[in-house]
């Protein structure tokens, strides 16, 4: 089975720093229409600050300043394994658009918490809820 390195930011919008930046899926995708955190795939020789800028900038054309590294998980799919790492980021120039999405909006834990998810993300979710992330 495929294992792949990815890199999430958790983007607060400025005026309302308990909501984060989320996107839907492409329904040409796997996991279609669900949603995630804005980032992607790490790739060979990339530091994970370095994907997760190049990233934003591929999928919300936006230039982010990556922060502190704030949680991790393992995820097993029936077709791949998720080895994901999310970040605190800052938009630091630009309006994110849905350039790689269905959509994007802002969205506090409770909002995520009634969204269909990406499963690698649900203990995320839970652990923004607990407020251990």
């Amino acid at each position: 089975m495929k294992t792949i390195h990815v890199v999430a930011a958790l983007i607060p919008h400025p005026a309302a720093p308990s909501t984060f930046l989320v996107q839907q899926r492409p329904a040409n995708k796997s996991r279609a229409n669900l949603w995630e955190f804005p980032g992607g795939k790490v790739e060979p020789g990339e530091t994970n600050e370095a994907a997760l800028a190049r990233e934003c900038r591929e999928e919300l054309e936006v230039e982010v300043s990556v922060g502190a590294r704030r949680w991790g998980t393992t995820h097993t799919y029936a077709d791949l394994t998720v080895h994901l790492e999310l970040y605190t980021a800052t938009i630091v120039r630009g309006e994110p658009k849905p350039v790689d999405a269905q959509a994007l909006r802002f969205a506090s834990v409770a909002e995520m918490q009634q969204l269909p998810f990406c499963e690698a993300d649900l203990p995320l979710i839970e652990a923004l809820a607990d407020g251990t992330v």
